[in-house]
């Protein structure tokens, strides 16, 4: 018996199939395109759905016996449907401009606080209220005929079964549900004459939603008893397949997004959170809550700066069939030994990662990002490790932010492609003065989301048996004593550079 994973992200999908043992078999993608204009940025979700047939025909061809495949994928984005759930519309993804307006007509009518204490978010328009508004008030026809309103994995759930079910972390990016009664708020939604039968059913994360429906079975070759699981939002999962299901553990999600997930025993202090626009979501442990600190740019920038910067080194990097990350470590390295400086602690350079606008604290989206402390001496291995250092240093700054809301995390779980950087790992640990464990698994969210569907059929007594099999740890790195100190100096330059440059840009 198999079990797998399907992560929907904005711009493709990926079925990943393991074994019964939680050991990975085989896998899939397919990429679908996203419409950036300067009106929208929208995303065809039939096309997105076509993607997810394609994975699944591919996976089926090669396994039989697949018995469940829990869904997950990226939040806010929904699409309006008809009965049938064919969509009446593009999809507006959370990075879309509409909705602005909106947004503030709700906070002015209900109150930026009160949202918050709802919904356990800060009012914003990447969230679906004010799109779904937007949409109301521009295309009134298109939303008489609209009879669901779906996010994505709710709208992948339906089309593969025909029920209508969303998962309680998912629904908290509506801007509608509400985070305590764990479900739909009625004030919420007639304060703007929105039907609440348009939404689907709230349930806890790795809920069955049942077989797929016949004619799935025969377009994809799916055995016709496959089970399909709601799992959660990416972040979500991820936190699962890293391990973390108490609060002294926070999950560090060095991927192309740079996310610290800490987790919390009751709901927090809301007004502690509301300033960083720290979002309150439900666990998929009853009672337990997390919350997502992130910078959009975390291995990204790292991308960046290989690939705009690195030609030469990325030349000589595969002459040594290494990575040009690796390279431009142990360039840097042998540049501060050559010039009797100390390699580990801070460079002396400065950069603000806002290169895709910043995240949290700041949620700005037209902030930019800044390189600081250039001389005609340095290197692209100077400007690696500086960017590498600022990623960190906005880690540090969201990490200060979430303690004062509450989280205490003793230690981190790393996950991504940078927990499998030494020289980062060690430097994180150092930053935050905390342990960091990283785990052998790049794609945490695939693992997290097999986790709970091999939970939801039996595979696996309960998550924490699950995790035994399926989470692998490698190395863990301590901080290291002194270093803490020297990397303070640095952030509190560091701390006044977003104000210092956000007036210029």
């Amino acid at each position: 018996m198999k079990i797998a994973g399907l992560d929907i992200g904005t711009t493709g999908c990926k079925l990943t199939v393991f074994d019964e043992k939680g050991q990975e078999l085989g896998k899939a993608y397919r990429d679908y395109p996203v419409k950036r204009k300067v009106g929208g940025h929208e995303i065809d979700v039939m096309a997105l759905l076509d993607g997810v047939y394609a994975v699944i025909s591919e996976m089926a061809a090669q396994y039989k016996d697949i018995a469940a495949i829990g869904v997950t994928s990226f939040g806010e984005t929904f699409v309006m449907t008809d009965e049938d759930g064919r969509p009446l519309t593009p999809a507006m993804l959370y990075t879309d401009p509409r909705g602005k307006e909106e947004c503030d007509e709700i906070i002015e009518r209900l109150g930026k606080k009160q949202i918050a204490e709802i919904t356990g978010v800060t009012a914003h328009e990447m969230y679906g209220l004010p799109k779904l508004l937007w949409q109301k008030k521009h295309n009134p026809e298109i939303y008489e005929k609209t009879k669901h309103i779906f996010q994505i994995e709710d709208f992948v759930v339906f089309a593969l079964t025909g029920n209508a079910q969303i998962d309680y972390s998912l629904a908290t990016r509506s801007l509608v549900f509400d985070i305590r009664s764990l479900n739909w708020n009625d004030e919420i939604l007639s304060a703007f004459g929105v039907d609440r039968a348009l939404y689907p059913k709230t349930v806890p994360s790795g809920t069955d939603a049942g077989v797929i429906r016949k004619e799935i079975s025969e377009k994809t070759s799916l055995n016709k008893n496959t089970h399909i699981i709601s799992i959660s939002q990416d972040q979500v999962a991820a936190c699962v397949g890293a391990g973390a299901f108490e609060s002294n553990t926070a999950v560090d999600g060095a991927g192309t997004v740079q996310c610290l997930t800490p987790i919390f025993d009751e709901i927090p202090d809301v007004e502690k959170m509301m300033p960083g626009k720290y979002v309150i979501v439900p666990y998929v442990i009853p009672g337990k809550y997390v919350t997502y600190a992130f910078s959009y740019t975390g291995g990204a920038l790292m991308q960046w700066c290989t690939q705009t910067l690195a030609g030469s080194e990325k030349s000589a990097a595969d002459s040594r069939n290494i990575s040009v990350n690796a390279y431009l470590e142990e360039k840097y390295a042998a540049k501060r030994k050559e010039e009797g400086l100390e390699c580990d602690g801070p460079s002396g350079m400065l950069v603000l990662p806002h290169f895709a606008g910043a995240a949290t604290p700041y949620m700005d989206t037209g902030s930019k990002g800044a390189v600081i402390g250039l001389t005609t001496d340095s290197s692209v291995a100077d400007i690696y490790r500086g960017c590498m250092e600022g990623i960190t240093y906005e880690m540090y700054l969201n990490y200060k932010n979430v303690k004062a809301a509450g989280a205490n995390p003793q230690k981190l779980h790393a996950t991504g492609g940078g927990a499998h950087s030494a020289v980062w790992m060690q430097m994180k640990a150092d930053m935050l003065d905390l342990p960091i464990t990283a785990l052998r698994t790049v794609d945490a969210g695939t693992v997290g989301s097999a986790m709970l569907t091999g939970v939801a059929t039996g595979v696996f007594k309960d998550i924490y048996e699950a995790a035994s099999v399926m989470v692998e740890k490698t190395v863990t790195y301590e901080p290291r004593e002194g270093y803490h100190k020297k990397y303070l100096e640095s952030y509190e330059k560091y701390e006044q550079l977003y104000n210092a440059v956000r007036p210029l840009v």
